[in-house]
């Protein structure tokens, strides 16, 4: 029996999938598995499984389109390995990432763990420097950049594992936004132990423009508030400042048009901070002039999404009404 399942969810995604998989076949560890999932594609990747099944102990399994989450746990029950190990399929894995696994889980034994991503050198311009937007402090306050951070540690699905124990008492994934921050509160509140592995990295290419970047983090933002909903004492202060720095942009660049132009100040130093921290972390001019308009769609995104949320949710009472929200707090 393997160690490690690998448990991968697919939607129209094979070039994503033939270069995970690619970096997959030569892992320094082979004790894992590999389950490819496909969400009901319209273009499927088996024909680029199939290429790889000389190279790797990996399954194929085609379903409906139901989502990420249910695919996850269909590749679950089919799996026979001792820890769950979950990658979305725009990750590259570096070659060392199982032997990595394998000795902190040996070193010291938990029941849940993540690791951070970073940008390969392959990865766009685009790319990079909205990895830099999601993993910097001055943007998420660490929350995902593994380093520096003003929340405990949350296992994000790009790359994230459990152990089966954990599945067999918690359940899977449930079909809903930021699930992974809901699988990971419910394997902490049934008391299992969670730690970041800070060597167990992944290259994830996040989203290729601007365009779609700022879709994604708009639902984040929202999604904070459902799970607000669902665990009342989750939401922190960190989780705010996304919301409270739209406000106080729109507040000074009032003020500036109003009284007096030195109050966009804070906001061109605040530019200037961003475009030095990501020189610093990209060595790349061009990267961190990029990072600059990254960062802001991050925080305006995010801010935006979650005073939609909070509004009319919280303050309105609109939308999935809270019954309903706590009804999917107790499904599995």
């Amino acid at each position: 029996m393997n160690k490690f399942s690998v448990i991968i969810p697919v939607y129209n995604r094979p070039d994503e999938v033939d270069e995970l998989l690619d970096s997959l076949s030569k892992q320094t560890r082979t004790n894992f598995e590999v389950m490819i999932v496909e969400d009901g594609s319209t273009v499927p990747c088996k024909e680029i499984v199939d290429r790889y099944s000389d190279k790797l102990d990996i399954k194929y399994i085609y379903k409906e389109n139901e989502g990420r989450s249910i695919a996850r746990n269909v590749g679950i029950d089919a799996s026979t390995g001792d820890y769950l190990v979950f990658f979305d399929s725009d990750c590259v894995i570096p070659p060392q990432y199982f032997e990595v696994l394998d000795k902190a889980l040996t070193d010291n034994p938990v029941d849940c763990f993540g690791g951070p991503d970073a940008a390969h050198d392959s990865f766009t311009d685009t790319q990079k420097a909205i990895n830099y937007a999601m993993t910097s402090f001055w943007t998420t306050g660490g929350i995902r950049g593994g380093k520096v951070q003003l929340e405990k540690f949350v296992p994000r699905t790009f790359n994230t594992g459990f152990s089966r124990e954990v599945y067999n008492r918690v359940g899977g994934f449930r079909e809903m936004f930021s699930e992974d921050i809901d699988m990971s509160t419910r394997i902490k509140n049934a008391g299992f132990s969670i730690a970041l592995i800070r060597d167990a990295y992944v290259y994830h290419k996040r989203r290729v423009d601007f365009k779609k970047f700022l879709r994604q983090v708009y639902v984040f933002g929202m999604s904070r508030i459902t799970l607000k909903l669902l665990y009342p004492g989750s939401l922190k202060l960190v989780h705010t400042l996304p919301a409270l720095f739209v406000i106080g942009c729109v507040a000074l660049i009032v003020l500036a048009c109003t009284v007096s132009p030195w109050f966009l100040a804070p906001i061109a130093a605040y530019i200037l901070l961003l475009f030095v921290s990501a020189l610093i972390s990209t060595h790349s001019v061009k990267i961190a002039l990029m990072a600059i308009p990254a960062a802001f769609i991050q925080l305006w995104g995010y801010g935006c999404g979650f005073i939609k949320a909070f509004t009319t949710k919280i303050l309105l009472g609109r939308g999935r009404d809270i019954d309903e929200e706590i009804k999917m707090r107790k499904g599995k």
